[in-house]
């Protein structure tokens, strides 16, 4: 009887192996400008609540999800580049300093390096990942910056990955930039509606549909 047990469990533990395996060496190319602008914007505004509400399995759902719906990841790839991407806007968010901030850089690493895998644009992994991190200091620290800094470094992260000038992606940059100068306000002031969330949501929607004409040009 236990012997039959053993004999069973272990079966069921090479199925799982095996499709683990399926899963994460068979690959699922990800057309990198097929992308629906309405849902990226839609997650993103879900992770902003969450990122600033310290919901991090929340968070880390909505990645997963972006992950599989936007970049065409597996299940099981999905949740640990999620895990990558959680981790570094959380060791982020902690941090008081530079030094700090930078301790995030190689989860970010990972997350970009695992999209490059299955796209199909040449990107830069490190460079991508430093200008996730660059805009992520900017705007935590965009009293020391000049004014257009932000909107610049929104847009030169997208640029590389998407191999376009930052010039023609300005507006993306720009309607983030204001989305998120909006939260901020809002926050400053006393907290964000459900009003302000929808405005927020609003700007996004126009942000990535932008982006989404120019990388497919």
């Amino acid at each position: 009887m236990i012997s039959s047990l053993f004999r069973a469990l272990f079966f069921v533990a090479l199925l799982v192996g095996a499709w683990m395996i399926y899963e994460n060496f068979t690959g699922r190319a990800s057309h990198m400008r097929d992308f629906d602008p309405k849902q990226v914007a839609s997650l993103e505004t879900e992770m902003w609540r969450s990122y600033y509400d310290r919901e991090r399995v929340k968070l880390f759902n909505q990645l997963a999800e972006l992950m599989r719906t936007q970049y065409h990841m597996s299940f099981t790839k999905s949740n640990s580049v999620a895990y990558q991407a959680a981790r570094a806007a959380f060791v982020f968010k902690d941090g008081k300093k530079r030094e700090d901030y930078e301790q995030a850089l190689p989860h970010l690493v990972n997350f970009y390096q695992a999209i490059r895998e299955g796209s199909d644009i040449p990107f830069d992994v490190q460079k991508a990942a430093k200008l996730e991190l660059e805009w992520w200091i900017i705007h935590r620290q965009r009293d020391k910056y000049d004014k257009g800094d932000l909107d610049r470094a929104l847009a030169e992260l997208p640029a590389e990955i998407y191999q376009l000038p930052a010039d023609r992606l300005m507006k993306h940059a720009r309607l983030r930039q204001e989305a998120m100068t909006l939260r901020d306000k809002r926050a400053a002031a006393g907290g964000v509606s459900e009003t302000d969330w929808k405005k927020i949501d609003a700007m996004l929607q126009e942000s990535w549909l932008s982006l989404w004409e120019e990388v497919n040009k």
